[in-house]
């Protein structure tokens, strides 16, 4: 099975950053990995290893820590903490990183099999080297999820919150009406730069947050109305979302255009 691979690193605005593509059969996935005040946030993904490694080890870190447990982001954890790194994450799923990750045999063709680590539960604040920051809880997409402000120079660090404005398909177990509050709850911080773990540094961060924020909402309100029109999730989803993508066959369904009907019609119930 071949994986066609690409990795870049660099630096932006101070703070350093890992970007590893997997690309297979149509589908095209990237995730970051950034270094900042001696703090690792989110490691990369295990089948991107041969790349993130090398690039983990030659920076100065002193912590990671992960904005959720998926396995893109936690996939370098255990090579971490075998170097003697401490693993920080919110505390709801620390058991399940301890275990062999369970996900869906596509996941680990593009991500690689996360193998097992121990991590130590985040709490409300961490320091870096010269500074305090705020942890944030931002669940929806994971229910672990968190986004990271460093309060000294206002730069946040948003996992997969945003990842792009116009959210066309979601994982089966996200909830858009979470995401949608997790977004105002971020947009409530002062913060500069925002950093994506998918999109890299945003062009204007605190504008594309409150897009995608207006975009969901808005969403919700035509869902809300088609489902009150007697149309059906299914004929909801061809309305709204005409055109399919490769990852909803590849991943059997997990992803899906019409998890995000379901997802905001059960939060109405």
């Amino acid at each position: 099975m071949l994986l066609k691979k690409h990795f870049e690193q660099g630096t932006v605005n101070g703070v350093t950053y890992g970007n590893g593509t997997v690309a297979f059969q149509g589908v095209k996935l990237n995730v970051y990995s950034y270094i900042v005040d001696g703090v690792c946030i989110d490691t990369g993904a295990q089948s991107l290893r041969k790349e993130f490694q090398p690039f983990l080890t030659e920076q100065p870190f002193e912590q990671v820590v992960l904005t959720h447990h998926h396995e893109d982001h936690s996939g370098n954890a255990a090579f971490l903490q075998q170097r003697g790194v401490p693993i920080y994450i919110e505390e709801s799923l620390i058991k399940e990183c301890s275990e062999k990750a369970a996900y869906p045999f596509y996941r680990k063709v593009f991500w690689g099999a996360r193998k097992p680590f121990q991590a130590q539960p985040l709490a409300s604040t961490f320091t870096s080297k010269s500074a305090t920051w705020e942890v944030i809880h931002t669940p929806g997409h994971a229910i672990d999820h968190v986004s990271l402000l460093n309060k000294e120079t206002g730069q946040l660090f948003t996992g997969d919150l945003y990842v792009m404005t116009k959210t066309r398909l979601i994982l089966r177990n996200e909830s858009i009406p979470t995401i949608i509050q997790s977004l105002q709850k971020v947009l409530a911080y002062d913060f500069e730069d925002v950093f994506c773990c998918h999109g890299g540094l945003l062009k204007d961060g605190r504008k594309a947050l409150q897009a995608k924020a207006d975009y969901l909402l808005t969403l919700q309100e035509k869902i809300f109305s088609l489902h009150m029109q007697g149309l059906s999730v299914k004929e909801i989803d061809q309305q709204l979302f005409s055109k399919k993508y490769p990852i909803t066959r590849f991943s059997r369904g997990e992803w899906d255009s019409q998890h995000i009907v379901t997802s905001i019609l059960k939060d109405a119930k």
